[in-house]
């Protein structure tokens, strides 16, 4: 028999889980399908920031900075172990946006947003100030202003977890093959991309939250109205050695009117982006150039001293921001607000979502499901507003404290994997770590705190199968461990995986 569902749901990053988990939170029966891991995609390769976009003021986005900025402060609040607030310095050139300008852009970022947690802008003297040792020595003002750091792979496991735990179910390496309406109907054919097997299933209503590959499923989708384009525009990234010794990171104006950040990262390293370049062809295959890695050590290089050369990158990532395609020229100038598509003239409806912010997914997740009200009547009022997502359950300020508490219940932690276990998992860290009594009982090492109890914890509560999806989606040890490490986890995986289980509990 067929299972019903009033919500199916393509794609499992951040617009598609945060989706699910407030669909589930009101009561509708939510069905997710990801055809690789969570967040293999754009979702796992942004800038990592939680943040208004100051730059989006220049194109008149007022709507969209107040959204995030409003959001910004919501997020922190629910998530303090993966978001954390992050102080930037935007220096004073004198070549660029006027001093003027930047005044008043810093003083509306300051309190579109209704900003409580977060201090406001400051000058900052470079000449003085540890921020401006690294910096080449003709830069002498500055301003200093508030945004927050994510874990942004996180961010998408945690809002699938809280999905499940409310009753939705999680289906990864499952992919989408068809879709067509039927009896008022949903008929969704699915297909387990690593066994094979075929199945089907029905819902109320289809959402396509398949972000750059939103216009290729639509080619397997039946729909009747005209469709907008997504304009696929690559953002790519390098990691280099720390730059600086210092926690706050620069935002950099470039002669061509873009900008970079330097954010740290990892500890012992520096993120450095990002391009914006138009990219054609299958978003699956998306990797940084040689000419992105020569632009983004150029420009770093006009304000860092000694200067970032490629052979100074440690490693790369890009991804695809499936943007709503508005007609502008210029990629940077291309519209980061979302829009919501919705196909009901023929029977069942269909959702479709362009564009988005990681910042802003919970409004968007709002957003779909208030425009879905009239189909779905029987869904609860709004709730993810105060909610805290899993393991965030303790203040802004109270990660040092859960670190303590965690050592207490577990005095053979050292310090340095307590940290790293409540930044990844906050509160749900003592899950992990229940009934393990000593250091042999966490298992197998695999180097850098990285043991047997941890993993088990991601292939059953968190959908984990592979190295990397452990490596770099859920701990980002990717940096650090060897490849002797590597190997043994992936052995380790092979011989310890339940292939039906599938991360389900």
């Amino acid at each position: 028999m067929t299972t019903t569902y009033d919500l199916a749901i393509i794609g499992g990053g951040i617009n598609g889980c945060g989706i699910a988990r407030d669909a589930a939170g009101r009561g509708l029966s939510v069905f997710l399908c990801e055809q690789n891991d969570l967040a293999s995609g754009t979702s796992s390769a942004s800038t990592k920031l939680i943040h208004g976009g100051l730059r989006y003021l220049e194109y008149y986005e007022f709507r969209l900075v107040r959204e995030a900025l409003t959001e910004r402060e919501v997020l922190l609040k629910a998530a303090p172990h993966i978001i954390w607030p992050l102080r930037f310095i935007l220096h004073h050139h004198k070549g660029l946006r006027p001093g003027w300008m930047i005044r008043l852009g810093l003083f509306l970022y300051d309190h579109l947003g209704g900003r409580k947690l977060l201090p406001g802008t400051s000058v900052v003297n470079l000449s003085r100030d540890e921020t401006g040792t690294c910096l080449k020595g003709n830069y002498i003002r500055g301003f200093e202003y508030s945004d927050c750091w994510v874990i942004d792979s996180r961010l998408v496991a945690l809002n699938a977890v809280d999905a499940r735990a409310k009753g939705a179910e999680i289906r990864t390496r499952c992919k989408c093959e068809s879709a067509h309406r039927s009896d008022d109907l949903w008929k969704v054919n699915l297909k387990d991309t690593i066994t094979g097997e075929e199945q089907a299933i029905q819902a109320q209503v289809l959402v396509n939250a398949s972000s750059p590959w939103l216009d290729s499923n639509l080619n397997h989708i039946d729909h009747q109205t005209t469709r907008e384009h997504i304009r696929m525009v690559k953002g790519s990234h390098i990691i280099v050695n720390k730059l600086f010794d210092h926690q706050k990171a620069y935002i950099f104006q470039n002669a061509d009117g873009r900008i970079i950040f330097a954010i740290p990262y990892a500890h012992n390293f520096t993120l450095i982006g990002t391009t914006n370049v138009d990219h054609q062809g299958d978003p699956g295959e998306v990797s940084i150039t040689e000419e992105e890695i020569n632009y983004l050590c150029e420009a770093a290089s006009e304000y860092f001293s000694p200067p970032i050369t490629p052979t100074d990158v440690v490693t790369s990532f890009s991804g695809i921001r499936p943007l709503f395609d508005d007609g502008k020229s210029e990629a940077k100038a291309g519209t980061r607000d979302y829009v919501l598509k919705l196909d009901d003239k023929d029977g069942a409806p269909l959702l479709s979502i362009y564009g988005g912010k990681i910042t802003t997914y919970r409004k968007l997740a709002e957003s779909v499901l208030e425009k879905l009200s009239g189909n779905l009547p029987q869904m609860k009022s709004e709730w993810t507003e105060l909610a805290h997502l899993p393991g965030g359950d303790f203040p802004t300020d109270g990660l040092s404290r859960e670190v303590s508490k965690l050592m207490a219940d577990h005095p053979f932690l050292k310090t340095e994997h307590a940290k790293r276990l409540v930044r990844l998992y906050g509160t749900y860290s003592h899950k992990i770590l229940a009934g393990v009594k000593s250091g042999t009982g966490m298992g197998q090492h695999f180097g850098h705190n990285l043991y047997e109890v941890e993993v088990r914890y991601l292939m059953e509560s968190e959908w984990a199968r592979t190295a990397d999806d452990i490596l770099w989606r859920r701990t980002r040890l990717g940096l650090v461990i060897d490849e002797e490490d590597k190997k043994a986890l992936e052995n380790w995986l092979t011989a310890h995986f339940d292939t039906d289980k599938n991360g389900k509990d």
